[in-house]
């Protein structure tokens, strides 16, 4: 099991997915994101359409985990839970329930914003089995300058003081807010007919943007 957290837009789930995909090009990866407190008999039919599984859901909580836990024992596969804040302790038990059985084979990644990583602190049975905590932030400055050029190729010829400049003014280390300004550079550089990004289409684009922090 894997924690990894951190505010909103510093690109968690990105680099889950980045990461999952060259880690582990052929697994059998299944993601399911949750945008309300769900209930466990939700849980298990969000599982059940990740997996794919034919027919009807069971009726019976009973003959449902036995289907999930067959399923889930069939061959490896990798559970990536979204907005993991969501799940609270009985949902949060039911995941650990899954993945304890010794026939299971079950690597599971929560994925979370503000409050995540203290929802699954307060589960000392779930938290001991966690192998790793990892917090992301905000891009610093010098990561900006380096990262920010491989992201985009509009990026990768601008002058790293208009990187900075943009940064600085707009997206503030945030990569929700990166990939943001990068949409409307690009449009700003189609309309413009320009190659290069400067501080007038930077301008341009900023203005486009809704006041971030």
């Amino acid at each position: 099991m894997t924690c990894i957290h951190g505010g909103a837009g510093f690109g968690k789930t990105v680099a889950v997915t980045s990461c999952l995909r060259e880690l582990e090009p052929a697994e059998d990866i299944h993601r399911i994101t949750f945008h309300t407190r769900p209930t466990t008999r939700a849980v298990r039919h969000e599982l059940f359409t990740s997996l794919q599984l034919p027919g009807q859901p069971p009726r019976y909580a009973s003959e449902f985990d036995h289907l999930l836990k067959t399923t889930l024992a069939a061959h490896p596969r990798t559970l990536v839970l979204d907005e993991a804040q969501w799940l609270s302790s009985d949902q949060l038990e039911y995941i650990r329930y899954l993945w304890d059985d010794p026939y299971t084979q079950l690597a599971v990644v929560f994925v979370g914003g503000e409050g995540c990583y203290q929802a699954l602190r307060k589960e000392p049975m779930l938290s001991s089995r966690i192998f790793i905590w990892q917090r992301l932030t905000r891009l610093a400055p010098e990561e900006v300058l380096d990262v920010i050029p491989l992201y985009h190729p509009i990026w990768a010829e601008a002058a790293p003081a208009d990187i900075a400049f943009a940064d600085q003014h707009a997206a503030h280390g945030n990569f929700r807010n990166w990939a943001r300004l990068t949409a409307h550079t690009h449009t700003a550089l189609q309309r413009t007919g320009r190659t290069r990004v400067d501080q007038e289409v930077l301008r341009w684009a900023f203005s486009r943007l809704a006041p971030t922090g």
